[in-house]
């Protein structure tokens, strides 16, 4: 019985640690005159969303964000999957080598991968763009996606394809009206790995986009800095829907898996 109260209360400590950050971001973004040594906010107001939903500046920001979320997620999967794939199909050294290249670009300080990719963009005429910093963005996203694969296509039977060979297929036809039908929810999850990689990216951004290229991550660092508390936490809402969205999505199709053996 002890055992299942300190379980409980081990759960339940976790649940208000997880939960507190959103509930007071929450309540800063309808709060008004909030201040030291109040509980909670003297009078509420919605103030802030309507600034969202009217001003230039975040909804500029959010599109922005979306614009290089998608295209990251997409550059992912169409660098990724091939990388991956290929890699899967190594054996001994070769194949830790290819995944500790790919690797690299995940481990590496976000500083020292910005600083580095700041310098060869600018000589390509790519900084201060939104091609550059989706480039940018691509650059970790890819090696993710890569990595992802080389799992996904690691336990991949390919026995499938050579029997869609034997009956006549092109490689061509049996990627794309065998192979990709089958691991259409993994690129759906390696799409959502990679716009979450370039959704909350902040150095990258920073460096190769420096100050045209304005992300909603951008903006909500710079309205903390400026002391604009509502605004930001408003925004820091928004920025949080995608990954709450994406756990969602993923506990769903947990929940939805079948596995069978034979």
């Amino acid at each position: 019985m002890t055992g299942r109260v300190a379980r409980l209360a081990a759960l339940g400590l976790l649940g208000l640690s997880a939960a507190a950050p959103f509930v007071l971001l929450a309540l800063w973004s309808v709060g008004r005159d909030w201040f030291y040594p109040a509980v909670l906010p003297p009078r509420f107001t919605a103030q802030s969303w309507r600034d969202l939903l009217a001003g230039e500046r975040l909804l500029g920001a959010t599109a922005t964000s979306l614009i290089l979320g998608a295209g990251t997620g997409a550059l992912a999967c169409v660098a990724g999957l091939p990388v991956g794939r290929s890699l899967a199909r190594l054996r001994g050294w070769r194949r830790h080598v290819g995944a500790a290249l790919a690797f690299l670009p995940v481990a590496a300080p976000p500083i020292a991968l910005a600083t580095g990719l700041q310098f060869s963009f600018l000589r390509l005429g790519l900084g201060g763009t939104l091609a550059g910093v989706l480039l940018a963005h691509a650059v970790p996203a890819i090696g993710y996606g890569s990595l992802y694969f080389l799992g996904v296509f690691a336990v991949f039977d390919s026995r499938i394809e050579e029997e869609s060979r034997s009956l006549g297929a092109t490689p061509r036809q049996t990627f794309f009206h065998v192979v990709v039908p089958l691991i259409r929810r993994p690129l759906a999850d390696a799409f959502g790995l990679g716009f979450l990689v370039s959704w909350s990216q902040v150095p990258l951004t920073l460096l190769v986009g420096g100050g045209p290229v304005r992300t909603l991550p951008i903006e909500v660092f710079a309205l903390v800095q400026s002391g604009q508390d509502r605004l930001a936490a408003t925004g820091a809402l928004v920025l949080l829907a995608p990954a709450i969205a994406a756990l969602a999505a993923t506990r769903l199709a947990a929940s939805r898996t079948e596995v069978m053996a034979v």
